[in-house]
């Protein structure tokens, strides 16, 4: 199968980006030269009517007769510099029946064709646009007037493209998308190296952890702004130091698991080996044989929970879900847990609501996660002490069942660490035997019954631990 080429996230975000920003300016300029366009034609109609009215007012003496000729000339032109037009118009000055009598600049005009068309003509518009000759022209006019009556036109033609010509404007617009681009281009190519090099530098730690080394360095927290960035890496340290210790944990595990399953197997050899060869005899035969089945006993244990967390982790564990009297369970499981310990030196308290509270669970799975929880809090009191089991509701679809102790606790740098398989406390590897499959294997059971088991608060106070469980509906 062909892989597919990949590029930097840099590079790719880069390239998309100024995509993104070409395109834009691209709009920007054409929405720029028509407003330019639109504009430049409406301040230069406006122009054209300025000129029209100005020559209009100078085209007619005290008298009331048309001035034409040179002196009208000087002053269009006079006028026409201070206006600043691009091109010079073509000026008409026509009488009441739309004759001609001069042009400004002169031009030759067939004396059967000497008058403005009609469509100019007879349109009120001051201001127009017509067609004339396949060309676009807009026709600017003023009314020659004397004593209230009209004596002629004066009317100022000019082409489409003259009135909208904006060159010096196209290079200052120009200019200015020139340099949104460029400058556009460096802040993205900056913007886009500065979040791609933390992922670059998170990419680049994986592969390292990858090749098995953890030890992984990012620069400080503190230079770090963008709070999305400083989660990830957070996250990838706490990941790195997870997968650290998870590792000493394997090597441990391999030494632990052998030590625990070698112990029993040598205790029962030796002491079978010293019955068979009449070591021992008569009652303490009998003592050594006792031993070495208690032995087998704890070896069986320890196998048991090895296939049953294997088994549930494979999903091959059946659970069985049905409702259940909680406050009956509960008094039940700690009646009998407590009878069978030899030990009663502690107190013991449990604390279940007036009411019955119904729960969906599988009874004789939910009984191993509470008497694994016991044990592990009357393994965590040294002498006398105090055992508590409180039942009670939370919100409308949750039931939470604590179980306390009031031993020494559990260090805090140990308690994430609490549900990985086969992790033991350094205080109870020394005190207690086994694999470390009790809570880990008991959260498993939980979440497969749509419950949890969490560890709710651990001081030197004592252990809170929380099985939580889906309430049943009271039909």
């Amino acid at each position: 199968m062909k892989t597919k080429k990949r590029t930097t996230l840099q590079r790719y975000w880069t390239k998309r980006y100024v995509l993104t920003l070409i395109s834009g300016l691209i709009l920007l300029s054409v929405f720029s030269l028509w407003w330019m366009e639109k504009t430049a034609l409406e301040y230069r109609l406006s122009l054209l009517k300025y000129l029209a009215d100005e020559t209009s007012d100078r085209a007619i003496k005290e008298n009331g007769q048309i001035v034409v000729g040179p002196v009208l000339s000087e002053i269009v032109e006079e006028r026409e510099k201070i206006l600043h037009l691009n091109q010079q118009p073509i000026i008409y000055i026509v009488d009441p029946e739309a004759s001609i009598i001069y042009t400004m600049p002169q031009l030759y005009i067939d004396p059967d064709d000497n008058k403005l068309p009609d469509v100019i003509m007879k349109n009120r518009e001051l201001v127009q646009k017509v067609k004339i000759s396949d060309n676009k022209v807009y026709v600017v006019k003023s009314p020659i007037t004397f004593n209230d009556e009209t004596r002629g036109w004066v009317v100022i033609a000019q082409e489409e493209g003259a009135l909208k010509e904006i060159n010096q404007d196209h290079g200052l617009l120009a200019i200015m998308i020139g340099g949104l681009l460029v400058l556009g281009t460096g802040v993205i190519y900056f913007l886009s190296r500065q979040i791609s090099r933390p992922i670059q530098d998170v990419a680049n730690a994986a592969v390292q952890v990858r090749e098995g080394n953890y030890d992984i360095h990012f620069k400080e927290e503190e230079e770090i702004k963008e709070e999305e960035i400083y989660e990830l890496i957070e996250s990838f340290k706490e990941m790195t130091n997870r997968l650290k210790v998870m590792e000493k944990l394997r090597a441990e595990l391999l030494a632990g698991v052998t030590h625990d399953l070698k112990t029993p197997v040598t205790s029962i050899s030796g002491l079978i080996q010293a019955v068979k060869d009449d070591v021992v005899t008569g009652e303490q035969s009998k003592e050594f044989l006792d031993i070495s089945l208690k032995e087998t006993q704890r070896l069986q244990g320890m196998i048991e929970d090895l296939l049953n967390y294997n088994a549930i982790s494979a999903g091959a564990f059946k659970i069985r879900v049905q409702k259940e009297n909680i406050n009956i369970f509960i008094k039940e499981i700690a009646y009998r847990w407590q009878v069978t310990q030899d030990d009663q030196a502690f107190a013991f308290d449990i604390k279940v609501p007036d009411e019955p509270v119904f729960g969906q669970i599988d009874s004789l799975r939910m009984q191993q996660i509470v008497i694994n929880l016991l044990n592990n809090a009357r393994h965590a009191l040294d002498g006398n002490g105090e055992i508590a089991i409180h039942l009670y509701e939370t919100g409308e679809e949750r039931i939470c069942i604590d179980v306390l102790d009031s031993g020494r606790g559990i260090p805090k740098h140990e308690q994430q660490y609490v549900f990985e398989p086969f992790y033991r406390g350094e205080n109870k590897k020394l005190k207690v035997r086994g694999l470390g499959l009790g809570l880990p294997f008991s959260k498993m059971l939980a979440k497969a019954q749509k419950g949890d088991l969490v560890l709710k608060e651990s001081n030197e106070q004592g252990t809170t631990f929380t099985i939580v469980i889906e309430k049943a509906d009271q039909i």
